[in-house]
């Protein structure tokens, strides 16, 4: 396999299509609404909750801005969002590279649009293993997978996606690409991918090491024979 080495980038990445899907929507509202104000033409691609939380503060102005993931795809979402967003348009449309014809071709071929930013927050791990008398089956149920996919392949191509984590960066971000008319700086995108790296390292630790306090006892009396 010959990796592809990228000499071309644009500094500045006008965001027109955000992909968001959060377990944590502090301010969502506000990073909505104030995306939507800087460039009207901005179209939202969510899931599930997200995507309910968003079409009810929106109202009708979802009508010409919101998809649901699962009409983007094609795929309906899996039975208690099991397999919401683990799909191929999906990371062709976070990880395709500006300048590369190939990626772009895939873009057409596939009717996939480039998404600028994705938003993502993680399922609760650290607040479901801190109640009392909480179980393995009830812990191995909040490990996200698509979640941190999504972070690692945005952060990945910080060359023209920006990964966003945190609700606390929102305002960081608005403000910028309120003077940058619409658009993100490398600068900018490169500090997300930071912590956004960050943030799936220390999600993995977590998890590891609640497994690792865990028996083998503790997980055969979820799953009684």
């Amino acid at each position: 396999m010959t990796l592809n080495v990228v000499t071309q980038i644009d500094p500045l990445i006008e965001v027109r299509n955000v992909l968001i899907s959060v377990s944590d929507k502090s301010n969502l509202n506000l990073l909505v609404t104030q995306l939507l104000d800087i460039n009207p033409k901005v179209t939202l691609y969510s899931t599930g909750g997200t995507y309910n939380a968003i079409r009810g503060f929106l109202g009708n102005r979802a009508e010409t801005c919101l998809k649901q993931v699962s009409d983007y795809t094609g795929q309906l979402e899996t039975q208690g969002g099991l397999v919401k967003t683990l799909d191929f348009k999906i990371y062709l449309s976070i990880l395709t590279e500006t300048y590369n014809a190939e990626h772009q071709g895939d873009l057409a071929r596939t009717g996939a649009v480039p998404f600028d930013m994705v938003v993502v927050n993680l399922y609760p791990f650290k607040q479901t293993v801190s109640k009392p008398d909480v179980t393995v089956e009830q812990a191995r149920g909040n490990i996200d997978i698509g979640g941190p996919c999504m972070i690692r392949a945005s952060a990945k191509n910080f060359i023209r996606v920006a990964s966003v984590v945190d609700p606390e960066d929102y305002s960081a971000i608005l403000s910028e690409m309120k003077a940058a008319n619409g658009r993100i700086s490398l600068d900018l995108r490169f500090m997300l991918a930071q912590k956004a790296f960050g943030h799936t390292a220390a999600y993995d630790k977590m998890i590891a090491e609640y497994l690792n306090s865990r028996t083998i006892e503790n997980v055969r009396e979820c799953y009684p024979s």
